[in-house]
């Protein structure tokens, strides 16, 4: 297994994170903190020129009208969104443009904003609903589709992440079938590692924020990066940030080409290691800043309280690591 990038891949990377900087940098994000959480977080423009990127057709065929590339690239796309902390859901709309018909050209093209929800696990928690088109429900027999304005719930006032607003639903309308299992099971690797790709985005993220602070920030006269104790937390996240790495890219491989190694274990190896670099380089990133890390001044917080949101996402920690175990 080849983990060096091609020079097709460095070009679409650094192309995204030269797109995420130009569209979504700082300062617009700091301006949503100060109106979150509201409906509008999912900003229409925005999502129409991520579609005009390929960001939602990426893994479409050329002759279906996508970019015909696949999870491997994919991954690169998501871990720069992911450091980016560009809001809405992502995942959902790429993994409904991959649906035949009407429903995937539209997600294909940014022309709706998909949510996606396991209706197998409760209590059902909807993301972004008044920003949605369609939510599609996942289930072990199959994928329905729901109309978001028939949904009823409770929001959330205080959410954990202001740029992810969420509905707490009681019941759900039956919707129409529109994938079998079969798709199911595909999504739900595909989601895991690219979720598991936007984890690493964070954990990266935030090693960055923590380092260059610790070369900044004094104390007694020096900086704090020269503190023992603070090299040995940035060293930590950056060794989980690159083993992080190594799982997401393994697995997006794997996906790709199944021949390479056992795909639910790569999959299961992927989230849950990018659910621990991302939440633990939060909580590591936040020690370094001292006290001005849990303030909202701030940039470390958001980056800590999406990667909680993430790790939530097809399947919690304690969740994959006993999938994980049966299969040893």
């Amino acid at each position: 297994m080849d983990f060096q990038l091609s020079e097709d891949q460095r070009d679409l990377r650094s192309g995204v994170r030269e797109f995420c900087e130009g569209r979504f940098d700082r300062e617009r994000m700091r301006a949503l903190v100060d109106t979150a959480p509201v409906p509008g977080m999912v900003d229409r423009a925005l999502w129409r020129e991520l579609a005009e990127t390929g960001f939602f057709s990426l893994r479409i065929a050329e002759e279906a009208g996508g970019v015909g590339l696949g999870v491997a690239e994919a991954v690169l796309v998501y871990e720069e969104a992911g450091r980016a902390l560009l809001p809405g859901p992502l995942v959902a709309t790429h993994l409904a443009a991959s649906l035949p018909g009407r429903l995937g050209e539209e997600a294909a093209a940014g022309d709706v904003v998909v949510g996606l929800i396991d209706g197998e696990s409760w209590p059902l928690l909807v993301e972004h609903l008044d920003a949605l088109d369609c939510l599609l429900v996942l289930t072990d027999d199959g994928i329905r589709r729901v109309d978001p304005a028939l949904v009823r719930g409770t929001s959330v006032a205080h959410p954990v992440d202001p740029f992810t607003p969420v509905t707490a639903v009681d019941e759900l309308p039956v919707g129409e079938a529109v994938a079998d299992a079969r798709v199911v099971a595909e999504w739900r690797r595909v989601g895991a590692v690219l979720t598991a790709a936007l984890q690493l985005g964070i954990a990266g993220r935030l090693t960055e924020l923590a380092t260059r602070y610790a070369k900044e920030r004094e104390q007694f006269g020096r900086v704090i990066g020269g503190f023992q104790a603070v090299k040995h937390l940035c060293a930590d996240m950056l060794v989980r940030t690159e083993i992080a790495r190594a799982a997401v890219y393994a697995a997006a491989v794997t996906l790709d080409d199944p021949a390479v190694g056992d795909a639910e274990v790569a999959v299961l190896t992927a989230k849950v290691m990018g659910d621990d670099a991302a939440t633990r380089n939060g909580k590591d990133a936040t020690q370094v800043y001292g006290g001005m890390g849990f303030t909202w001044e701030v940039d470390v917080h958001l980056y800590v309280k999406r990667s909680w949101v993430h790790a939530t996402q097809f399947g919690a920690a304690e969740e994959n690591e006993a999938a994980l175990a049966a299969t040893l």
